[in-house]
């Protein structure tokens, strides 16, 4: 049932009371799935925060650096920890949770298709598995589908499916074209084949040595990048048309258009990524649609099923051709639980109407923080598609994302630390973002030290 709630963020030592003063004057409606606080006396909420923190460095890897915060329950676009804190999600699991928390469609095909059928593995046929590759195959460049269990195995396949192209189209070639072109802030994965695409060298120094014959060249640069492709030795070009863990930077027409030609002219193949930017994030349902240009391979994942882990390859006939029996597979990829959750999730996004809603409150968003935030000194620039919305500064923004989770308000950062990535749920309503930027304004002091 549909209610109307408050948004109110958590209490915590050193939140700024200027906002609860203004909260409390002008309060900020959302609209939501009705939402309760905690209840404390049910089983599993036993154990609090501190605890759980405690124990996770006893008895995890330390892979991860996390912030003092456990989620415990979500619905909607709000999460909350153990103690019933609230609060408002703009990371979504970094771009995942498109549709929110407790999406009751995905919930129901998530429940429903538990009780028939889980896993099988690829040695049988199953039917939510072939249902949604002919789903992506109606809406999108594709003649067929692979499916793996994440974004970056999905680009490990790319790179397989792109030397098996090479050898399988070109055998005249005593060497077939087997490198690749990447792009400077660019991000693909970490698994060895994915993270040697993978710009950042911090990501890559501590595994070395990587795939070699990998060339990272300035995102934009067409000269260089044609220049290359030419040379015969590229079996593909990897690129995000809008890079997220890059800084939220968008490709040019010209650029992918060039890219397209020189490929179509050498032999090579171009690969989107668009495990972090497709599936409506950018207000189309790929990205790669504002520009025209379409690419052979694409690879997708985050947002596709949910919330649970699903990687997808989509492939054209000529490449998919070059593919046999026995050369690639995974055991829990394209299960029915998680392509019956996933078309439940294509079903609701790929609609006009809410592409258009997309469209239209990431236009809002960033005319709204282009107005609030845009005076600072320290902002450099508003930019972004549909929700997935960056903000640049000139100084880290690790002070202001930790003032915002003060107050309630989950975001991330992207480039190199000094943009706040804004990818809330699709179903975001404009009057959460309005308080959304209403805290980020709140918050911006910190970046002058002020506390």
């Amino acid at each position: 049932m549909l209610s109307l709630h408050l948004l109110k963020p958590p209490i915590f030592a050193g939140a700024r009371s200027t906002l609860a003063r203004a909260n409390a004057a002008t309060p900020r409606a959302c609209l939501s799935v009705d939402v309760r606080t905690v209840d404390q006396s049910k089983p599993g909420v036993a154990v609090g925060s501190q605890e759980v923190m405690e124990a996770e460095g006893r008895v995890l890897v330390g892979t991860y650096k996390r912030p003092p915060v456990v989620l415990y329950s979500g619905k909607g676009c709000k999460l909350y920890d153990p103690e019933g804190r609230e609060y408002l999600d703009l990371y979504s699991g970094i771009a995942v949770n498109a549709l929110g928390h407790g999406d009751p469609d995905w919930i129901r095909a998530v429940t429903e298709q538990a009780r028939t059928l889980t896993h099988v593995s690829n040695a049988y046929y199953s039917i939510p598995q072939v249902e949604l590759a002919k789903r992506l195959v109606a809406c999108s460049f594709a003649d067929r589908v692979f499916f793996s269990n994440s974004g970056t195995e999905a680009n490990e396949a790319a790179i397989k499916f792109a030397r098996k192209f090479q050898r399988f189209s070109f055998p005249e070639k005593k060497e077939p074209a087997t490198e690749f072109i990447s792009f400077t802030n660019s991000f693909h994965g970490r698994t060895m084949g994915a993270v040697a695409l993978t710009s950042k060298e911090h990501y890559r120094s501590p595994f070395e040595p990587v795939m070699p014959g990998v060339t990272f060249l300035e995102y934009g640069d067409i000269q260089a990048a044609t220049k290359l492709i030419h040379s015969g030795k590229i079996a593909a070009v990897f690129l995000e048309p809008l890079q997220g863990e890059g800084g939220i930077l968008s490709a040019t027409k010209e650029f992918l258009q060039s890219l397209r030609g020189a490929c179509d002219d050498s032999g090579s193949l171009l690969v989107f990524d668009e495990v972090q930017c497709g599936l409506g994030r950018t207000g189309y349902l790929w990205a790669h649609e504002a520009y025209g240009v379409f690419p052979d391979i694409m690879t997708l994942a985050k947002p596709l099923a949910g919330g649970l882990p699903i990687g997808a390859v989509l492939v054209t006939e000529k490449v998919a051709a070059s593919i046999k029996y026995g050369e690639h597979g995974s055991t829990f990829a394209g299960g029915p639980l998680i392509c019956n959750a996933a078309l439940s999730v294509l079903n609701k996004i790929s609609k006009t109407e809410f592409l258009s809603g997309v469209s239209n409150k990431g236009q809002y968003f960033k005319e709204l923080l282009t107005k609030k935030l845009g005076k600072n000194p320290h902002v450099r620039e508003v930019r972004g598609s549909g929700l997935i919305v960056g903000v640049e500064l000139d100084v880290s923004a690790s002070p202001l994302v930790d003032a915002c989770r003060n107050l309630g308000l989950l975001i991330i950062t992207a480039g190199k630390g000094n943009v706040l990535r804004l990818v809330p749920p699709l179903i975001i309503s404009k009057q959460e973002l309005e308080y959304a930027a209403e805290v980020l304004l709140e918050c911006l002091p910190v970046l002058d030290g002020s506390n």
